[in-house]
Order: C-alpha cells, then sequence, then structure tokens
C-alpha cells in the first residue's frame, strides 16, 4: 500500500510571502538609489577632497557601494 502526502499551502503563507517579496524589491530599489546618491556625491568632490577621504576618482563607485 502507498501512501501520499500533500502539501497544502495556506493562502496566508503565500500571501506573507508576496508581501515579503514585494517589500524587499522596493528595499532594494532604496538601497540602489542611496548607493546613486552616494556615488553622486563623491564624483563631485575634487580630487584634493578624494584625497582627504583616502578616495581616487577610480575608489568612487567601490565606496559608494560601501557606504563610504
Amino acid at each position: 500500500m502507498n501512501t501520499t502526502t500533500l502539501n497544502h499551502t495556506t493562502s496566508s503563507d503565500f500571501f506573507s510571502r508576496a508581501v515579503d517579496g514585494v517589500a524587499s524589491f522596493f528595499e532594494a530599489i532604496g538601497e540602489g538609489r542611496r548607493i546613486a546618491q552616494r556615488y553622486e556625491a563623491l564624483a563631485r568632490l575634487s580630487d584634493a577632497a578624494l584625497a582627504k577621504r583616502g578616495l581616487t576618482r577610480q575608489d568612487i563607485a567601490q565606496a559608494a557601494v560601501n557606504g563610504r
């Protein structure tokens, strides 16, 4: 005799996962915007001002992503 077990996810589990997915999506958009703003702020600085922060122009992208 074979026994089959079916797992039934409730609609509240599905709804919760969907809401979590949407929230994560908007959090990622927000983080992307913050990175872009940091990049733009650093890119506006002079080379001397960047050097005071220990950065060169080549470091701007990485610094923006890392939150420096």
